[in-house]
């Protein structure tokens, strides 16, 4: 059930736009960040606040795959297996935390740890393949270091995205995603060397964008 805690801060949501139905993509990470995915509950609570019908909030939750019906692991581990990411050895990593954790694709290991899917584009194809936990990104991965990422989570040891930021459990993640920052932005590099060398080039040869 949704507790007056979690009601109160979506009708803060809610009040930060204008047409206070534009918070409902936010709102909708709130309620999976309090309920662990999107309940019957948090559908009419936001429908409520935001003065729609129960059918339009469905609508969207079940329109972006990034609203879960069913409950998620504590760490949701997402392998990209695009084009890039695939033929640099995205399938051979599914495959490998596929049969390494006993589950399929959206399902979640019996301990509740970790959930396993596969994604489309990550946008970080200078670092392919490449897996995300809790849309934090692991780049330039392989089985052996896909498993012995998923293993740590697992048993509880801290780990870091490539980037910086420390890894925290999906719900904290859904927290921040609905707005509510963690103070972790700044942790790592904004962007990485891969993705600077066009700059990079183009800071030596003089290149400039054509003026307007």
């Amino acid at each position: 059930m949704i507790d007056e805690k979690t009601r109160s801060e979506l009708a803060e949501i809610a009040a930060r736009y204008p047409h206070k139905r534009s918070g409902l993509l936010p709102m909708l990470h709130l309620v999976q960040s309090a309920e662990g995915r999107i309940t019957a509950d948090g559908i009419r609570v936001c429908a409520e606040i935001l003065e729609i019908s129960e059918a339009e909030v469905s609508g969207v939750a079940t329109f972006y795959t990034m609203y879960k019906r069913r409950a998620v692991g504590d760490y949701h581990v997402g392998v990209c297996t695009n084009t890039l990411c695939a033929v640099m050895g995205g399938d051979l990593i599914f495959q490998r935390l596929k049969d390494h954790l006993d589950v399929g694709n959206d399902e979640t290991t019996e301990d509740g740890k970790i959930t396993l899917e596969h994604v489309e584009c990550n946008a970080a194809c200078d670092y392919a393949p490449v897996m995300m936990v809790n849309w934090e990104f692991m780049d330039n991965q392989t089985p052996e270091s896909a498993v012995e990422l998923v293993d740590d989570l697992r048993a509880g040891k801290e780990r870091h995205s490539t980037r910086g930021p420390k890894l925290v459990t999906w719900r904290e993640a859904e927290r921040v995603l609905a707005g509510f920052p963690d103070d972790l932005a700044d942790e790592g590099p904004s962007a990485g060397p891969a993705s600077l060398v066009g700059l990079a080039i183009a800071r030596e040869n003089d290149w400039k964008a054509p003026e307007a």
